[in-house]
């Protein structure tokens, strides 16, 4: 049994989408073990992004996922890392399939409602920053 981290970004947040995205997740009959709304401080935003520091686009990604609140949950599931990136398609919604969270409703790259680890190991460390109770 796998476990991920999702964030419904500010941007998701904002538009009122978190019952709609939740609703992706809950229709594959996924479990969602922990949940929260939290406004992320800069701080936890570096722990979370730490593989991206000194990228170009660093300090932007900080300051948009710090811009208000966002929506905190862990899911648990058979190869639910790779289930859930598909559910919420690629980063790029001209390339998301129609049926995925951004194909549907992200309006560019950058923007793009949702994260969701891409490895165990990633995982393991991004749920250890918003759910350190869950260890």
């Amino acid at each position: 049994m796998q476990r991920t981290l999702v964030l419904i970004k500010p941007d998701g947040v904002e538009r009122k989408l978190i019952g709609e995205i939740i609703s992706f997740y809950e229709k594959r009959d996924l479990n969602i073990i922990a949940l929260r709304m939290v406004k992320a401080d800069r701080e936890t935003a570096q722990k979370h992004y730490e593989d991206h520091k000194g990228r170009p686009y660093f300090d932007s990604v900080i300051d948009y996922i710090t811009e208000d609140n966002l929506c905190a949950m862990v899911i648990e599931g058979e190869d639910i890392i790779e289930l859930v990136r598909r559910i919420n398609g690629d980063k790029d919604p001209l390339k998301s399939d129609d049926g995925s969270i951004r194909g549907r409703f992200a309006n560019n790259k950058t923007r793009n409602l949702v994260h969701a680890s891409d490895s165990v190991e990633n995982a393991n460390r991004e749920i250890s920053i918003w759910f350190p109770e869950l260890l």
